[in-house]
């Protein structure tokens, strides 16, 4: 494959624009996960009321997220997927609490384009799509709103991802879609400092897949966009510790997070803020301190 001399310029974006928002990516921060739905694999059901997820998301501000990520879709495997009009009414209200209540980015979490448009005008200013903006018009309406944008590799759909997900090499492979969607991001008129990449770890992907995905991620730092990392309490960590339940995995997210970050992550997509955060202050502090001995 020939590189995109637009992408790959030796050089990596250390701020995100989202919106009126220029978020610091100088070290890396966290995204704190906000599921309005009822069967997400880990929090489902807990903030189906706007009053309850706008309180989760002050909290997740206060605990010091970077941005707030809104989900109104389960794109767990084997998810079933929603309407437009549901999801819709899911994240709005929730979305136009958050962006007049918070002092952070609001992120929606789709890969639907009408959703998308009304979000950001409901105040959402990052659109974080698992389906990399490949749905009819979702280019078009991401390009048009004005938001950062996160592309995310995905092998299939929800429903069936795990289905003997295969590759001829899961890193180059997963490398190569991304660099193509940050040259057509750029190419219909998203600027690189509104781009995110994101290598999709258990999406279409067996534990090998994810493995490697996280030891090699500094390869994916080279496509010059901020990479961000949503690992936290996946089914990859359950199985590592032995088949432990969603709601009990927080040790081995915090330690997938710590890697993540130390391979050149800027954003960690998580549940548990509050000892991420803390994890990822030491993460800075030794990646500072190295940064200073090599002059």
């Amino acid at each position: 494959m020939v590189l995109p001399p637009a992408v790959f310029r030796g050089e990596r974006v250390m701020k995100l624009v989202c919106g009126v928002h220029a978020l610091d990516l100088s070290a890396p921060c966290v995204m704190g996960i906000l599921n309005v739905t009822p069967d997400s694999f880990s929090d489902g059901g807990r903030y189906l009321s706007a009053e309850a997820a706008v309180s989760c998301g002050l909290e997740m501000q206060q605990a010091g997220a970077a941005i707030i990520d809104v989900g109104g879709e389960s794109t767990r495997p084997g998810a079933a997927p929603v309407s437009e009009e549901e999801e819709l009414a899911r994240v709005l209200p929730v979305i136009e609490s958050l962006s007049a209540s918070l002092e952070v980015p609001v992120s929606v979490d789709t890969m639907k384009p009408r959703v998308m448009t009304a979000a950001v005008a409901a105040g959402a200013s990052l659109i974080n799509d698992v389906n990399a903006l490949q749905a009819p018009g979702a280019m078009d309406a991401a390009a048009a709103s004005g938001a950062a944008v996160c592309l995310m590799h995905m092998q299939g759909q929800p429903r069936t991802m795990q289905q003997r997900p295969v590759y001829a090499d899961v890193v180059e492979d997963v490398r190569t879609f991304l660099a193509e969607r940050v040259r057509d991001a750029m190419a219909a008129g998203i600027a690189r400092e509104r781009i995110v990449v994101d290598p999709g770890f258990g999406f279409g992907k067996t534990l090998a897949h994810n493995l490697r995905l996280l030891e090699s991620l500094d390869r994916f730092v080279e496509l010059g966009v901020p990479v961000l990392a949503g690992i936290s309490r996946k089914s990859m960590i359950g199985t590592l510790l032995g088949d432990r339940p969603a709601h009990n995995r927080l040790h081995g997210s915090v330690a997938a997070a710590v890697i993540a970050a130390m391979k050149g992550a800027r954003i960690l997509r998580v549940h548990d803020v509050a000892a991420t955060v803390d994890a990822l202050k030491v993460v800075t502090a030794v990646m500072e301190s190295a940064q200073e001995s090599n002059g």
